[in-house]
């Protein structure tokens, strides 16, 4: 029979070290010792593939992401045109895909569309040359489908307050002023409303 003096007895503890402490209690988990500050190179590009993961994004955005991070100028524009030069980031088709994204799904028109490119830091000849694939027809047909939509809910109002919640509604998209005006009395004198005195009418403010 074993008696328990013969027992190995329990191993002494580590001698203190770098990240070295008390043994943790039953349960517990040893926090891992902090190791050196990482590469801002590779933090840099580690934050924007993680931006990329979920939805593309603008140069711009990124390097406002990255300066956000304290991430260095000059490691900013480094890793950003390596980005560039794989591919990953590419202002031109990133603007493509917003205008037809962004007109089909929200009908808005090529001012609209213009305004939020330039907020996410796309040049101006990449934003003309994708508001560009838009023609005068197809923002003539979406407006007069915006319109055809909101009509019925104003029925009932006067023909006044009508208009100026259907020409509001197409301004906050976008749309030219004249456009718009003509869109909506076309619409209205369809349904036999009186529009004689459009060009005074002012559109609502949002």
């Amino acid at each position: 029979m074993t008696r328990r003096s013969d027992w190995p007895e329990s191993p002494p503890p580590a001698s203190a070290g770098p990240g070295s402490g008390p043994a943790p209690r039953l349960g517990e988990r040893r926090r891992p010792a902090a190791g050196p500050p990482a590469d801002p190179v590779e933090r840099a590009r580690g934050i924007c593939l993680a931006l990329l993961a979920g939805t593309p994004r603008t140069r711009r955005q990124l390097a406002d992401a990255l300066a956000r991070r304290e991430i260095p100028e000059p490691v900013i524009a480094e890793v950003l045109d390596r980005f560039e030069e794989a591919g990953l980031i590419d202002d031109a088709a990133f603007a493509a895909a917003w205008v037809e994204s962004r007109h089909h799904g929200r009908g808005l028109a090529r001012r609209a569309l213009a305004r939020e490119l330039r907020t996410k830091g796309v040049a101006s000849p990449l934003i003309e040359e994708a508001v560009a694939q838009l023609e005068p027809a197809d923002e003539e047909e979406t407006a007069r489908a915006l319109v055809a939509r909101r009509l019925p809910a104003t029925r009932g109002l006067p023909t006044p307050k009508r208009m100026r919640r259907l020409v509001g509604m197409l301004a906050r998209k976008g749309y030219p002023e004249g456009l718009a005006l003509r869109v909506v009395r076309e619409a209205l004198e369809r349904e036999g409303q009186d529009t004689d005195d459009w060009e005074d009418y002012a559109p609502d403010t949002p």
